[in-house]
């Protein structure tokens, strides 16, 4: 990852937005906490590493975290949050080793830059949608903004309302979501927030549907056409997604779909890869 300067515009690079789990200190695995359930096999506390890090950062059971018990990990992406935090805000110093405030600091940064590259990630996509072109040059400055704030000092990333900057880049992806999802044909459905847990929505038209933050765990979408449909934060745990059509759809990202189940025919946009969980094919 490059350091970041004060007068940089440019859009961060996809590969910047990707976990590199190699450049990371295993942040996600001692940050963050997890509780026993369906997802995790036992509890951890935030600040803790998990049992399963071993002492090169390296998870030890990786090539079989579904069958242990922790398919959550498998669904998990920092958006880059973590290499950056290592590499660039605390400049290569390893919390392993080191005094016990500086495992404190990149601890409690890492979620606030984890929240904020998700954001970038968002903007960085609402620029490729030609549709937003009349916000473009609104997006291309809240984007530089989020990527000033994301290059901050750990004091000045601690301070940080990370909340109110997430409420006012939303305004900004609300009005993309609006014109992209303008161009849509028929009847747009509005299902933004709301709970279909379990539903029965095989074959469903949803193309162009507004399914910001919509409850999606366990519906079934076999055939669905998504096609265009704005899925900024729907729970899409255990959804079925075979022979579903998502081209086109925007605001989706990879730990949406690591949580799905799909088939060879699921179509994606270019934006995800197919989980390798899936039966093999695009």
């Amino acid at each position: 990852m490059r350091e970041h300067t004060a007068d940089r515009t440019d859009t961060p690079a996809p590969a910047e937005l990707r976990g590199d789990c190699g450049s990371c200190f295993g942040l996600c695995c001692v940050a963050l906490p997890f509780a026993r359930s369906a997802d995790f096999a036992v509890d951890k506390d935030a600040g803790t590493p998990c049992a399963n890090l071993r002492t090169d950062h390296r998870c030890g059971i990786h090539a079989t975290l579904r069958e242990r018990g922790f398919s959550g990990c498998t669904v998990y992406d920092c958006f880059g949050a973590g290499q950056r935090v290592s590499q660039v805000t605390f400049g290569g110093a390893d919390w392993r080793g080191g005094p016990p405030e500086r495992g404190r600091g990149m601890f409690d940064v890492f979620p606030v830059v984890r929240q904020l590259h998700e954001l970038l990630w968002y903007l960085t996509e609402a620029l490729t949608l030609p549709a937003a072109r009349p916000v473009h040059a609104d997006l291309r400055r809240t984007l530089a903004d989020t990527e000033r704030l994301a290059g901050g000092t750990p004091g000045e990333l601690t301070a940080l309302d990370v909340a109110a900057h997430r409420q006012r880049v939303n305004v900004l992806l609300l009005r993309t979501s609006e014109l992209v999802r303008a161009g849509a044909r028929g009847r747009k459905k509005n299902r933004r927030n709301a709970d279909l847990m379990g539903a029965r929505l095989r074959g469903a038209d949803l193309a162009g549907a507004d399914l910001r933050g919509a409850y999606l765990i366990a519906a079934d979408l076999t055939g669905a056409d998504l096609r265009g449909a704005d899925l900024i934060g729907a729970d899409l745990r255990d959804a079925d997604l075979t022979d579903a059509d998502l081209t086109g759809a925007f605001f989706l990202t990879q730990p949406q779909v690591n949580a799905a189940r799909g088939g060879p025919g699921t179509r994606l946009p270019d934006s995800v890869t197919r989980p390798v969980h899936w039966t093999a094919g695009r």
